[in-house]
């Protein structure tokens, strides 16, 4: 079995040469846990504490999204050695989540502009307190606080690759976002998007999972069959994969609505049944059964015939 490349060596040598075949699942992994997987003239880079996706141009290198804090120097040198030192001009957050923003301060002191939706600035620049997790996340400093926001759509040009960006509205949190790298086809679509596990939306801060629905299928609007759309944490997906998380959150949102109308709570929920059809592909259903009950709630109004 090879060894696993040095850091040095890592990105530097799947940047240089490597070509993706249409929907790669393979990576090269580096000796400090690192994992790259090509993606076109994109990298998929994990093992940072999320999925990060980085473009590189004659003069800069694009990121979405920078892992937790906790790895952020390891990723920051590992892509600064793997494209000769060119500088980090644009960091995207996909939502406020930490293992998404780990890297904004140290981008941002370096001179980066770090990019996402005015409510990402306004959740990672407060204390916020997540009932669901029983946590409570401290502000980030000033400096990590993203420098350019929007609230519907924006594009942008970055070496060859036109960056097209956009809310996703209320899904996972309603600070959401997409990035798609149209010419590579790929789609950068965060915690929206869930792989071996429920999506949970975090009606602490906006989401919900008739909001979930919705944000699903703008991303299936924005993707076709070779489109290869990265999640927030997991390997490559495809359209289909898509597909199947839209079929399960329309039929949960029309169980778990029907279930509010008789009157049954999340544990009744879970007594019943209301998952089980899905339990095998997504896991364990207790936290996105109780988080889904309490987003359904703050939206009776849209379901309606609830009160």
């Amino acid at each position: 079995m090879p060894a696993a490349p040095d850091r040095r060596n890592f990105l530097q040598m799947l940047f240089a040469g490597a070509v993706a075949m249409p929907f790669v699942r393979a990576s090269a992994q580096s000796a400090d846990g690192l994992a790259l997987t090509p993606l076109g003239s994109l990298r998929l880079v994990s093992g940072a504490g999320g999925n990060v996706v980085v473009a590189k141009s004659s003069d800069g290198v694009l990121m979405v999204n920078g892992g937790e804090a906790a790895h952020s120097a390891r990723l920051l040198t590992a892509i600064a050695e793997g494209t000769n030192g060119l500088p980090i001009q644009v960091l995207f957050n996909t939502d406020w989540h930490p293992h998404h923003t780990g890297s904004n301060e140290a981008v941002a002191r370096a001179g980066g502009q770090v990019i996402a939706h005015e409510h990402t600035k306004q959740y990672v620049g407060t204390e916020l307190f997540v009932e669901w997790q029983k946590r409570t996340y401290k502000p980030l400093p000033a400096k990590a606080l993203p420098s350019k926001t929007f609230h519907t759509t924006g594009t942008m040009t970055f070496g060859a690759e036109r960056v097209e960006y956009g809310h996703l509205g209320q899904a996972h949190t309603d600070g959401d976002i997409y990035v798609f790298f149209r010419d590579s086809n790929v789609l950068v679509a965060g915690d929206v998007l869930s792989v071996g596990k429920y999506p949970i939306a975090d009606y602490t801060t906006g989401g919900w999972l008739g909001g979930l629905v919705t944000a699903t299928k703008t991303l299936l609007d924005l993707s076709d069959a070779g489109t290869r759309v990265i999640p927030g944490d997991g390997p490559v997906q495809t359209r289909a994969d898509l597909q199947a998380q839209h079929e399960m959150l329309l039929k949960m949102r029309d169980t778990l609505g029907k279930m509010m109308r008789q009157g049954l709570g999340a544990e009744d929920m879970l007594a019943a049944g209301a998952t089980r059809e899905f339990d095998a592909k997504w896991g364990n259903p207790e936290l996105f059964v109780s988080t889904s009950y309490r987003g359904l709630w703050l939206h009776v109004r849209e379901l309606g015939g609830v009160v």
